[in-house]
């Protein structure tokens, strides 16, 4: 193979990194319910819980001068292939020379390239845990969007049991789309039990994401406020969703474990030789077009590790 010319540009990657950290919090929700783990070959096989492994109530008892009863099941395996993805953007030298009293192009040019690869692992994890043929799912008796009568606490408790009783795990994170969040907190079942302790309408979204966690039993309400441009090239933006509206999901997802005997739904795998870093930020000089080239990739694969750790809630 030979040597890249492309130059690291670790302060291009602190941009990104930062932006990335932010963006979490606020709008893309992929890889905090797919986290990395960091792996050193492309492909490979990894281990997955077999349910009946996970749930064995096995004879514990001990005869006089007998052995222990011992584990023989195993783990089944699946298979991860990462792919190369990445994404350039083009620094004109003319155009820097333009405009470099309005913005910085190379910073610019950054959080560009890095929306455009978040939103693309967003979507390829979104595909994966809205999965209906996977994952179990079940629709809601009143869509959330009917706020007199919705029954959220009812859909979330009936999810969260069949999740118990069905594949022994319990969801610690939702994910909801920004419109639906916005239209469960106006029910009124939601409203009328905290209007005496934690009144809905007064906290900021921070606050409600945090105050809904509660009511709900889990640790964290991830929104996804990540949107994308479903428009053709040339023709005016036409702005959706990434997290389909109808669609709320409930997740056992690990809480920095690197383990992957944990019943959880899945993982980033990160194959490190091909990318260091979830944004390998580096930049070259194309003089074919009298241009510096930004560029920002990563070498990832999003798979699943239990897929009894999720169950969908449709209809929302």
């Amino acid at each position: 193979m030979r040597p890249s010319t492309a130059v690291s540009r670790p302060e291009l990657g602190a941009i990104a990194f930062e932006y990335m950290l932010e963006k979490a919090m606020t709008m893309f929700i992929g890889m905090r319910l797919m986290p990395i783990k960091r792996v050193s070959r492309q492909s490979a096989e990894y281990p997955v819980i077999p349910l009946a492994a996970l749930l064995e109530a096995p004879d514990t008892k001990r005869a006089d001068r007998g052995n222990y009863n011992r584990s023989d099941w195993t783990f089944d395996f699946q298979n991860y292939a990462t792919q190369d993805h990445g994404w350039e953007e083009k620094i004109d030298d003319r155009e820097e020379a333009l405009y470099q009293n309005y913005f910085d192009m190379e910073e610019a040019a950054t959080l560009r390239a890095m929306g455009i690869i978040l939103r693309g692992h967003e979507n390829r994890v979104k595909d994966l845990v809205y999965d209906t043929g996977t994952i179990a799912n079940g629709a809601v008796g009143v869509a959330w969007t009917t706020p007199a009568t919705a029954t959220p606490k009812a859909d979330v408790d009936g999810a969260r049991d069949s999740m118990r009783n069905n594949f022994g795990v319990l969801p610690n994170k939702m994910t909801i789309s920004y419109s639906r969040f916005n239209a469960l907190i106006r029910t009124a079942e939601l409203k009328d039990a905290l209007k005496y302790t934690n009144p809905i309408e007064m906290g900021g979204f921070e606050v409600q994401k945090a105050i809904v966690a509660q009511y709900f039993g889990l640790d964290e309400i991830l929104v996804g406020d990540a949107q994308e441009n479903t428009a053709k090239k040339g023709q005016t933006a036409s702005l959706g969703e990434i997290w389909t509206p109808g669609n709320v999901g409930l997740y056992a997802v690990s809480d920095g474990s690197d383990d992957m005997k944990e019943p959880v739904i899945g993982r980033t795998m990160l194959w490190e030789e091909g990318a260091p870093d979830i944004i390998t930020t580096e930049t070259y000089r194309d003089e074919s077009v009298r241009a510096d080239i930004v560029r920002i990739r990563n070498d990832v694969d999003e798979v699943y590790q239990y897929e009894g750790a999720g169950y969908i809630l449709t209809g929302i």
